[in-house]
């Protein structure tokens, strides 16, 4: 406001003062967030600073800032690409309120994907390592910035309204070609094991009605004539319900691919069940048939695995839910007597999910499984994984790129390197590290290489023995009187009035009775006959006769104790071994004591080496081969180490074991450290 000049307050005037009245009185407050609702936001990143704004949409659909941050960036950040700065914007937000993103899910909004961008990289430096462990610790998923159009067309509308006497019709031009009927979706599944087949069926409607049904099959039959059934008896039921228009998903892949042409049919019993669904679906329309995992496929399998396990009478042939529908027989009569006595042990192979497909559902469509441990483990492991033309990769911590592969991808994987062309049979460990420098990745891998190795028949019979004692040292006790006797020879001792220089002695073990012989000489003939006479006659025959493995050499040149005492008299010499038999006693107990230190000292030196090894009555082993030398690894190069399969028969508590071949021959009883578990 000037001097000399008029002031002028019109009423545009006062609608500024009153606005901006309203404005101060109502400024824009933060709001408090409310749980279980995610959180929005925006980040942006300039040439030398960053911003963030923290957002919630309220009941009403209004979005409330909730936090404002903003900071300038170091000498060092400014350098950084303008994708880094997001990430460097996103990092900041993380620190700052790192309680937000724990209670909530975050949608970030920006013009650029900084999570993608340090996924992607194909080796991360440490800058971007510690930020995508950041990144791991949250739910955080990533929304375009998108422009309003939607306001931009209404207001384009609304200025150029149409003309009054335009006349609005409802018709458009060709509409018959847009009026096409809508197609049913058919599921089935068949179930069948020894006690009855059955078999479920699930129509979905286009207004999203389910029609389930349940059949129970009559007659024994495999899981895949049980699933052409299946197909078949839901086939009929779209004929009697007059819908043309059918899409069909099976589980299935051998039924679903045989209608499909990719596969042979092979057995001759699934012929004419594959001509008659081939007959069906001529009836319909447009009939589609498509092969589904069994995750996919729950409802109609539950109702087939009822069915199988419900046993209808047979004057009651029909239920509310559960029907028991009959399929004209696909084969002769003739075979009818034999199919009676018949009994079938049908083995089903139970379809595992591919655990790729999670991983590329989330790399491709951002889609995440139910389960919260698994949306964490998936959003936790994609990052190391890159989908490249229908191939998944895994990048390993040294930047190469391995291969993923499926189940029976990786046992041919595994078969192959093993016992393949140019397999060494290699342990569980080595196989895996050399499937990995192959270029194949899988999660189980160390666990299959591991149980393939150790199923391996070549492995078993021809690996290397075993040099871990199973059990603790056992002390070697004599289980009854003259089981087993000590013999031994004393001499030569100064020559006796019958001429007699030796002693043959025979301890017994048990009851440490002593048998004992003088000798003029030590002869074969003298040796056999103590035997036979002071035991065998007196005792019976002994399990165990144990001697010290030496020759009695004689020395001719004496020894500086024998020569010193060559000069003593008779008194002299009775008077020492007077004083020798006093000190007796003292030295038996010197001599005990130092046998229990060694023994005391073998056994824990022993027992270091225990590696705990038992089996149990019934379970297959691998022995040894006979003659049993440990030393080497057999007479030839190529002869298997090891016999068998055994079947423990018996167990001994001293870890001997009696086993069963199967030829019905008994073999033992063998100590356990030649013994070997057998994998089948």
């Amino acid at each position: 406001m000037k001097k000399e000049v008029p002031f002028e307050w019109d009423e545009s005037c006062r609608n500024a003062f009153t606005s901006i009245k309203a404005y101060l009185m109502n400024p824009p407050m933060l709001a408090a967030p409310i749980p279980g609702k995610p959180l929005i936001l925006y980040i942006s990143a300039q040439e030398r600073s960053v911003g963030a704004l923290l957002a919630q949409e309220n009941d009403e659909g209004k979005e409330n800032a909730l936090y404002y941050l903003s900071r300038m960036m170091t000498s060092n950040e400014l350098n950084y690409s303008p994708i880094k700065k997001l990430c460097l914007a996103l990092i900041f937000v993380i620190q700052k309120l790192k309680h937000y993103f724990q209670a909530h899910t975050i949608r970030l909004i920006s013009k650029s994907n900084p999570i993608k961008y340090v996924m992607a990289k194909p080796v991360l430096s440490d800058r971007l390592a510690r930020w995508y462990l950041q990144f791991q610790q949250f739910e955080i998923i990533y929304l375009p910035a998108k422009a309003v159009k939607g306001q931009i067309l209404a207001d384009f509308l609304a200025d150029h309204p149409l003309p009054a006497e335009w006349e609005l019709t409802d018709e458009l031009p060709d509409e018959e070609v847009f009026m096409v009927e809508s197609s049913w979706s058919m599921y089935f599944d068949g179930a069948a094991h020894r006690d009855g087949a059955g078999a479920g069926v699930v129509f979905y409607t286009p207004e999203a009605d389910i029609l389930p049904y349940s059949f129970t099959l009559t007659r024994r039959c495999s899981n895949n004539v049980a699933e052409y059934q299946a197909l078949i008896l839901g086939l009929e039921t779209a004929v009697d319900m007059k819908q043309l228009h059918l899409r069909v998903y099976g589980a299935s892949k051998l039924v679903v691919n045989q209608l499909l042409g990719v596969y042979d049919i092979k057995k001759p019993e699934l012929v004419p069940y594959y001509k008659y669904a081939r007959q069906l679906m001529g009836y319909l329309g447009n009939v589609t048939i498509e092969h589904i995992p069994r995750n996919f496929n729950q409802q109609a399998d539950s109702l087939a695995r009822v069915a199988s396990m419900i046993t209808l009478p047979s004057h009651r042939n029909q239920i509310s839910v559960c029907q028991n529908w009959v399929i004209p027989p696909m084969f002769d009569e003739e075979d009818d007597g034999e199919e009676e006595n018949t009994y079938h042990i049908f083995v089903h192979k139970i379809e595992k999910e591919d655990w790729r497909h999670l991983i590329v559902d989330y790399l491709n469509h951002g889609k995440l499984p139910e389960d919260p441990k698994k949306r964490v483990d998936i959003r936790r492991r994609a990052p190391r994984f890159i989908y490249n033309k229908g191939t998944l990769y895994r990048r390993s911590f040294d930047g190469v790129f391995l291969r993923c592969l499926e189940e029976d991808e990786a046992m041919q994987a595994i078969e192959e390197a093993h016992s393949g062309i140019c397999g060494a049979h290699q342990s569980g460990p080595k196989l895996h590290f050399r499937i990995k420098r192959m270029g194949y990745y899988w999660p189980t891998m160390v666990k299959d290489c591991i149980d393939f190795a150790r199923r391996c028949q070549a492995c078993q019979f021809h690996g290397n023995f075993i040099r871990q004692p199973p059990e603790p040292l056992h002390p070697t006790v004599a289980s009854w009187p003259f089981d087993a006797w000590g013999l031994d020879i004393v001499g030569p001792l100064p020559k006796s009035s019958g001429g007699h220089i030796f002693i043959l002695a025979a301890t017994d073990y048990f009851s440490k009775w002593a048998e004992a012989v003088p000798l003029r000489e030590v002869k074969k003939e003298n040796v056999v006959d103590f035997i036979r006479s002071h035991i065998i006659y007196r005792y019976g025959v002994p399990r165990y006769i144990i001697t010290d493995n030496v020759l009695p050499l004689e020395c001719q040149i004496p020894s500086l104790r024998i020569a010193i005492q060559e000069g003593f008299s008779g008194e002299d010499n009775v008077r020492l071994r007077l004083e020798e038999l006093e000190a007796l006693d003292e030295k038996r107990l010197e001599t005990q004591q130092r046998i229990e230190c060694y023994q005391a000292r073998l056994s824990k030196a022993f027992n270091k080496h225990v590696r705990p090894r038992s089996f149990q009555i019934g379970e297959l082993v691998l022995a040894v081969r006979r003659p049993i030398i440990l030393t080497h690894g057999g007479q030839r190069k190529f002869t298997p180490k090891r016999d068998g399969p055994y079947v423990i028969r018996e167990v001994y508590t001293n870890g001997s074991y009696k086993l069963v071949a199967e030829d019905g021959l008994r073999v033992g009883p063998i100590n356990g450290k030649y013994l070997k578990r057998y994998y089948a």
